[in-house]
């Protein structure tokens, strides 16, 4: 008090200029905190950058038009196909080894047997052309997609949505989930986008050095905004996963709620921390009893089997071009290279199987259509290049790793993921967590191998964002 009456006594004893210069002063002051704080709570962004992947020259205009387009097959590449799988020379695998050393040689002569004998690529083809397909040429790239709008019914809302794949998968992962999330909803149903990321499937490869996860990112926020949206939701896993939240990173604005069923943290003391701490006393580093049971041991449940599983990304990061030569020439290899990850990645414990258990969340018809997919368009080595443009330098370094995400975030965390992040951990990047599920069951595939659980997952985010 005593100090407030001497304040006081000062200032009515200034005349009038010093008591403005004084009153400015400390606006001034007042501006500036304002300000900083402003600065502080302002949603950080990267840029958006621009591209040119075409071949040659940039021209100085570009076609906006899109165009319908349809999957295709003739005799002539059937009879080819038919060829080089008649010509596969196989190696007898090791006795009781199941998927230990890869994919097994004796289920993949079963494999290739129904595909030469009783697959049949034309009523596939038939298939994939359920819905409708289309093509947009941007920053020098044909870029494919699949649009699916809902049945029209009264009273409900039509939600936009980009569902974006990963490797070694397609946009046909998603057909299982596309009429579960064209449904109403309680009122909501999903007009769906599905765009084949550049250099895989049906969209055109960067014919330039450089084409990575944020120039990816940059296509897809064009291509929503050429088909008229101004706002939508985004789903994605494996490469998808880090091409939405970078998209959700450069146009937060337009990105109303972000959808992901793998998600990764940074390192740092908080993740630090709950290793240690974690598998004793788990509540002090905000892990609950599921996050310890998929957590722990960690060496050998997330470093090891990453370990075990990370030899083809290292391949891909560093010459992919050396390896992909001999997938893109022999359909057998490549379904092998391609198929086994079907395998071990829907779940660790197949690699003891001796068919590796792909067929209990696939059928054949749909694992080969997928390979299919990746033969007919000669897109095997593009989609590899797509590792090394993006390992070129330290990820922890990249932008978009310093960069925490604000929009609305749902995570589904299914248990045979190849590593598990718990929520704690994701909020260090993910600001905005208003949903994260423990799923019960599933893998890295997710939307493929249970699509009923995504779908799900999805709607119940999706609904809470819009009420909120």
């Amino acid at each position: 008090m005593r100090a407030l009456h001497v304040l006081k006594e000062t200032f009515f004893g200034l005349d009038a200029v010093q008591k403005q210069v004084l009153i400015g002063s400390a606006v001034a002051a007042g501006g500036v905190l304002a300000y900083l704080v402003h600065k502080r709570r302002q949603i950080q962004t990267i840029p958006l950058g621009e591209g040119w992947w075409g071949a040659g020259e940039k021209p100085l205009s570009e076609d906006y038009k899109i165009y319908p387009f349809k999957v295709q097959t003739s005799d002539e590449e059937i009879r080819d196909l038919y060829e080089r799988i008649d010509k596969t020379r196989y190696t007898d695998p090791l006795e009781d080894c199941g998927f230990q050393y890869g994919f097994n040689s004796t289920y993949l002569k079963k494999v290739v047997s129904y595909w030469r004998n009783e697959f049949d690529w034309k009523k596939q083809v038939a298939v994939l052309n359920k819905y409708p397909h289309f093509k947009t040429r941007i920053e020098g790239l044909d870029i494919h997609f699949i649009h699916v709008r809902p049945p029209h019914r009264e009273n409900q809302k039509v939600v936009p949505l980009m569902l974006v794949h990963g490797w070694p998968g397609s946009f046909y992962e998603f057909y299982r989930i596309l009429p579960l999330l064209t449904q109403n909803h309680g009122g909501i149903a999903f007009e769906v986008i599905c765009p084949s990321i550049p250099g895989y499937g049906f969209s055109e490869a960067s014919h330039k050095q450089g084409f990575d996860s944020l120039a990816a990112a940059r296509i897809f926020l064009t291509l929503m905004e050429r088909l008229g949206f101004s706002q939508f939701y985004l789903q994605g896993g494996d490469w998808g996963s880090l091409i939405t939240t970078n998209m959700s990173q450069m146009k937060p604005q337009c990105v109303k709620g972000l959808h992901l069923n793998m998600f990764m943290s940074t390192r740092g003391f908080k993740v630090l921390m709950s290793l240690i701490i974690g598998p004793y006393l788990p509540f002090l580093v905000g892990l609950s009893r599921e996050d310890v049971r998929r957590l722990f041991p960690y060496m050998e449940k997330n470093i090891w089997n990453m370990l075990k599983e990370s030899g083809y990304m290292h391949i891909q990061a560093t010459k992919p071009d050396t390896a992909g030569c001999g997938l893109n020439s022999c359909p057998v290899g490549l379904a092998a290279y391609l198929l086994e990850k079907f395998s071990t990645w829907t779940d660790m414990k197949n690699r003891d199987l001796p068919d590796g258990g792909l067929e209990r969340k696939f059928s054949l018809d749909d694992l080969l259509t997928n390979v299919m997919i990746y033969w007919t368009t000669g897109s095997i080595v593009s989609s590899m290049r797509f590792y090394k443009e993006n390992f070129r330098s330290n990820p922890d370094n990249r932008v978009d790793a310093k960069t925490p995400i604000y929009v609305p975030t749902g995570l589904a965390a299914f248990p045979a993921e190849l590593m598990h992040c718990p929520k704690s951990w994701a909020q260090i990047r993910y600001r905005n967590i208003c949903s994260y599920n423990f799923m019960p069951r599933g893998g890295h595939f997710a939307a493929f191998e249970e699509p009923e659980l995504v779908a799900n997952d999805v709607v119940q985010f999706v609904k809470k964002v819009e009420k909120f």
